[in-house]
């Protein structure tokens, strides 16, 4: 693995082991890292913006772990992942009996992070009805639970993250203005990986270095036609997308040589021709009729294609209907096999 050192000094290890988990060395990444140095030994809150998958919640980890909180609780909430009426609920608690089905007590993130960091993930999220709640905690470090009227005071560093434009939702109406500026203290923005291209090599070898360790499948040779294709690819789904298409080329490697998991016309594109266009489905699917080609169009069994894919055979099943995938008949040719389902008039999801 291939960490990036920001800062030499006499804590340099101590830096770098907090830094661990962030691979690269790009100077677009070194940047987001030394605003990690600067803001993190202050209380201040910390707006991290980006597309997703780009690793928002490692640089709030980093921004955690460099700071004077560090040995305490970095407690984290997904905002989108939570319905609207239990939202309230898990930032601030309840009281036995505050609502139908509140059977007991419930400590809510506030309280778990105190003297520590709360973590906001997709924080444009939040409901209107909520914001001013958390802007009168983030303000007065204080607040009630659900049910009660005790007032809870509370020491809490929040860090707030979000793929949404804040700034253009509070011209729409759709986020309070008060929260937002709030939120913004310091902004943070990551970079998507297409901008940051030297940190996509050290990112294929970590990854793989992590799968082959996981499924015991050890890889002794990547193509440099692979890496180059990584390299020109634009990763519309970022660091994410770049993770799980490298586990999906372990599980499908053999003889220790990492296969290329991208389609043909992924490969092809590059930053100037933007007419190209290749998504994460587009691979799936691409696997799926290779590794089925292979298997003879077995699906099941040791030596079916939901086996050499990991896959429960109900579940490659479920993506083949869903990506419109049927057993070719004679007029197929390999050319049919590896257009995308539009191309091929089948339906896609």
């Amino acid at each position: 693995m291939e960490a990036l050192k920001v800062l030499q000094s006499d804590d340099h290890h101590d830096r770098q082991r907090r830094f661990e988990q962030i691979v690269g060395k790009s100077p677009a990444l070194k940047t987001v890292l030394e605003q990690v140095e600067r803001v993190a030994r202050t209380d201040s809150t910390v707006l991290i913006q980006g597309e997703t998958g780009t690793g928002k919640e490692l640089i709030a980890h980093a921004i955690h772990n460099v700071s004077q909180r560090w040995g305490r609780a970095f407690t984290k909430l997904n905002c989108a992942a939570i319905p609207f009426d239990l939202l309230e609920s898990e930032l601030f608690g309840h009281e036995k009996g505050a609502f139908t089905g509140a059977i007991q007590q419930k400590i809510g993130r506030f309280e778990l992070a105190n003297k520590g960091t709360l973590f906001l993930d997709e924080a444009g999220d939040i409901p209107l009805a909520l914001q001013p709640k958390l802007l009168r905690v983030l303000q007065e470090q204080e607040f009630e639970r659900l049910g009660s009227g005790e007032t809870h005071k509370v020491d809490v560093r929040l860090v707030a993250a979000t793929h949404r434009d804040l700034a253009g939702m509070v011209k729409g109406n759709e986020f309070r203005a008060d929260l937002y500026y709030r939120l913004n203290v310091f902004p943070i923005l990551v970079p998507p990986l297409r901008e940051r291209r030297e940190d996509i090599v050290p990112l294929v070898r970590h990854y793989v270095d992590v799968y082959s360790r996981r499924m015991e499948k050890p890889i002794e040779y990547i193509a440099p036609d692979t890496f180059a294709a990584f390299t020109s690819y634009r990763w519309p789904g970022n660091i994410r997308e770049l993770q799980n298409l490298i586990e999906r080329a372990v599980i499908l490697s053999n003889d220790g040589v990492l296969p290329n998991p991208l389609p043909p016309l992924c490969q092809s594109h590059n930053e100037r021709d933007s007419t190209v266009h290749c998504t994460l489905q587009d691979s799936e699917r691409t696997l799926i009729l290779q590794t089925l080609n292979e298997t003879g169009w077995i699906v099941g069994g040791g030596a079916g294609a939901a086996a050499r894919l990991g896959l429960p055979r109900t579940t490659l099943i479920s993506k083949m209907k869903r990506f419109g995938i049927a057993r070719p008949g004679r007029q197929y040719n390999a050319q049919v096999l590896s257009s995308s389902p539009a191309e091929t008039g089948a339906p896609s999801s």
